[in-house]
C-alpha cells in the first residue's frame, strides 16, 4: 500500500463536506450553476474589506526593506502587540506581544497548541457537535479524543463535562459561535465552565486548558456578542484566524493567544514558538502579518450575512424543518426529517440541494448548511426546498 493504513482509514471516512463540494462542482457542469444549490462548504463569498486591499497596495508601490526577510517565529513584534492591544480592550488583561503567536491560520494555532501540551495518551474533550477537524488535529499529537454532548440546544452542557472530566484530561476545545450550529456560548456559560474547572483541577491535581476556537467572533447577529473567554477560564488559550471576518481564508493568517493568568506562562509560549517552528509552520506568512497589523477592528459587513440566515430560517421553518436559530458563524444545523442523515442528505440531492449530514459533526440525524453563498442560490433554492418538504411529509 502506497500509503499507511492509519490514514487510509481517515481518508475515507473524513470529510463529507469535501465529497459533497465535488459532487456539486460535477452537478454544476452537468446542469448549469443556476440549477444546483451547493450548501456544503463554508467558503465566504465576502470580498476583503477595503482597508485591506488599501494595504496591500501599499505595501506593493512602498515596500519595507527586508520585508521579506526571516523573522522571529514567534512572528513580527508590531503585529503580535497590536493584537495584544486588542484583547487588553476585551478581557481588560495585561496582554503583551510575549502573549501572541502569530500561526498558519487557525489550524495552525490549534495544532501547535495541542503539540505544546500533550503527551501521549491525553484526553481532549471536544463538544459535539464540533468542527470535524478537530480529531484528526488531537490525533496528530498523540491525544486521545473525548466527545461530549451538548444540550437539546446546544448548549454547554456542564453536568456531561463534569463527567467526562479525568485525570486524563488536558484540554477541552471549544468553538464559539460554533460550527455547526451557529450557537454562542454566552458569559454564563463560560463563567459556568470556568467555575467548574476551578474546582475539578485541586482534585486532577494539573490544570485543564480551555482552548476557544473563535474564527467566527465577528460574525454574529441580533446584537450578540462573543464573552472574553480571558475573563471567566484561567487556563485559557483563544485560537483563531482573519479567514471570515476579513474574508481571507486562502490567505492562512490566524494566531495563538495565552491567558497572561496562566501558571509558567514564560515556558508557555517558549513551547509555542518551538511547536510552531518544528512543525513546519515556522512562522505565519511575513506579508500577511504586516497586512493585518492594521486591521484588527476591519470586518465584512455580517448585516449581509444575517439577510442570508433570514432567508433561509424563516422559509425552512415556515414549511416544517425544525432548527436552532444560530446566533454567529455562517451555517443553519437543522434537524433531519429522517432518522438516517444521510439517507435524507441523498433524497435531497434529487432535488439539487447540497446539504452535509450531522454525522460528519458527530451529530447523526441533523445536517448543515452553509449560507456564505450568493443570495441569489438562496432565493432559487426555496421552490426545492418546499418540494423536498412535501415530498418528506412535512408540516409547518
Amino acid at each position: 500500500m502506497a500509503i499507511s493504513r492509519k490514514i487510509n482509514s481517515a481518508m475515507s471516512n473524513s470529510s463529507w463536506i469535501r465529497k459533497l463540494f465535488e459532487t456539486g462542482i460535477q452537478l454544476k457542469k452537468m446542469y448549469g450553476e443556476d440549477k444546483i444549490f451547493d450548501f456544503s462548504l463554508g467558503n465566504p463569498d465576502h470580498e476583503p474589506p477595503k482597508a485591506f486591499k488599501e494595504a496591500l497596495v501599499k505595501s506593493a508601490l512602498e515596500p519595507i526593506p527586508g520585508m521579506h526577510d526571516y523573522m522571529s517565529n514567534a512572528g513580527y513584534p508590531e503585529t503580535r502587540r497590536a493584537v495584544a492591544e486588542t484583547l487588553v480592550r476585551q478581557s481588560g488583561l495585561p496582554f503583551s506581544e510575549n502573549h501572541i503567536l502569530m500561526t498558519v491560520g487557525a489550524a495552525g494555532a490549534l495544532n501547535t497548541v495541542l503539540k505544546t501540551i500533550l503527551d501521549p495518551g491525553d484526553e481532549v474533550i471536544i463538544l459535539s457537535p464540533y468542527f470535524v477537524e478537530y480529531r484528526f488535529y488531537i490525533d496528530n499529537h498523540g491525544g486521545v479524543i473525548k466527545v461530549v454532548p451538548t444540550n437539546d440546544d446546544f448548549s454547554i452542557d456542564l453536568n456531561a463535562i463534569d463527567d467526562a472530566l479525568s485525570v486524563a484530561t488536558k484540554a477541552i476545545i471549544i468553538n464559539n459561535p460554533n460550527n455547526p450550529t451557529g450557537v454562542v456560548y454566552d458569559a454564563d456559560a463560560l463563567a459556568g465552565l470556568g467555575k467548574l474547572l476551578q474546582a475539578r483541577e485541586k482534585e486532577l491535581g494539573h490544570p485543564v486548558y480551555v482552548i476557544s476556537d473563535e474564527v467566527y467572533a465577528k460574525l454574529v447577529y441580533d446584537g450578540v456578542t462573543i464573552p472574553s473567554v480571558f475573563k471567566y477560564i484561567k487556563n485559557s488559550i483563544l485560537a483563531t484566524s482573519y479567514s471570515k471576518d476579513l474574508a481571507l481564508p486562502g490567505e492562512r493568517i490566524g494566531y495563538a493567544a495565552v491567558s497572561p493568568k496562566i501558571d509558567q506562562v514564560g515556558r508557555f509560549m517558549d513551547g509555542l514558538i518551538f511547536c510552531n517552528r518544528t512543525l513546519g509552520f515556522i512562522n505565519a506568512p511575513a506579508l500577511m502579518q504586516r497586512l493585518v497589523t492594521g486591521l484588527q477592528h476591519q470586518s465584512v459587513d455580517t448585516a449581509r450575512y444575517q439577510e442570508k440566515r433570514d432567508i433561509l430560517y424563516d422559509h425552512l421553518t415556515a414549511i416544517g424543518f425544525k432548527m436552532v436559530k444560530p446566533q454567529g458563524a455562517f451555517y443553519l444545523f437543522p434537524q433531519s426529517p429522517l432518522e438516517d442523515d444521510v439517507e435524507f442528505i441523498n433524497m435531497a440531492l434529487k432535488f439539487n440541494i447540497l446539504v452535509v449530514p450531522g454525522r460528519g459533526f458527530g451529530k447523526p440525524g441533523y445536517f448543515r448548511m452553509a449560507y456564505c453563498v450568493d443570495k441569489q442560490m438562496i432565493l432559487n433554492s426555496l421552490p426545492a426546498f418546499e418540494t423536498l418538504a412535501k415530498e418528506l411529509g412535512l408540516k409547518p
